[in-house]
């Protein structure tokens, strides 16, 4: 069987994921194989969703492309660059926010730039810079359980975008919020990508919520063979490209 010739790597590549496979726990008896031989490319500026049923890896495929974790198999690239460990370049937004409880909104939302060694004074320039992309400029000095839930997902988006990324990837960020409060959080995430242009990797299991976001539906295959328990995603299995419509669907 002849395998189908891959485009080479570019520089100008957002992610390219060539035949990734992770085995959870490998060489052990409680071995999983969580992703075989996915293959994914990822323009600059596109807006992707992964979409699948719970356990079929989408959440492990990012934390690779992040640099989390090392691929059992294959090769991750980014920009002409081997995924080796994490970088600002790539952007890993969890579902729970992650916010310090004893940090100000401001001082999280800053929190990369000073592991990066940035002044206080960067900091906070910084801080005001991005809360205001978001739209929580007064409460730079508040404390997390101040806000609502949607508001400290501002700032975990806040945080991320002040390391200015390339490629953003969220782990079903709006899963804990109610229905309303989703909605509103996909209108403000298609305003945030427009306005910073960096490669989206989105993951979700709502149908809706992938219409109204994506660019390209990439849907995982989930397969489970009892006799292994394993699980297999094969990501290209199907790619549905939708129209950008602004605020597709976001009232529904």
């Amino acid at each position: 069987m002849v395998s189908k010739p891959f485009k080479p790597i570019s520089s100008q590549d957002a992610v390219v994921c060539r035949n990734i496979s992770k085995v959870w726990a490998e060489g052990t008896k409680r071995a999983h194989v969580a992703l075989r031989d996915v293959d994914l490319d990822v323009t600059p500026g596109e807006f992707i969703v992964l979409l699948g049923p719970s356990g079929c890896g989408k959440s492990t495929l990012l934390y690779l492309i992040a640099g989390l974790e090392r691929e059992s198999g294959g090769e991750v690239w980014s920009f002409g660059d081997r995924v080796a460990g994490p970088s600002p370049e790539r952007s890993l937004i969890f579902q729970e926010t992650s916010l310090f409880p004893w940090l100000t909104v401001g001082q999280n939302a800053s929190f990369g730039l000073s592991i990066r060694g940035e002044s206080a004074g960067a900091r906070r320039t910084a801080a005001r810079e991005v809360l205001a992309r978001v739209g929580l400029t007064e409460a730079i000095d508040k404390r997390p359980d101040e806000l609502s839930g949607g508001m400290r997902q501002r700032v975990a988006v806040a945080r991320a975008l002040a390391m200015r990324p390339k490629v953003l990837l969220m782990d079903e960020p709006f899963a804990a919020l109610d229905v309303q409060t989703r909605a509103k959080m996909q209108d403000f995430l298609l305003d945030v990508w427009r306005d910073s242009r960096a490669s989206v990797l989105f993951v979700t299991h709502h149908i809706d919520e992938a219409v109204a976001l994506a660019d390209r539906v990439v849907v995982s295959r989930h397969v489970r063979a009892a006799s292994r328990r394993s699980c297999r995603s094969i990501f290209p299995a199907r790619a549905i490209r939708f129209p950008r419509k602004p605020n597709c669907c976001a009232g529904n």
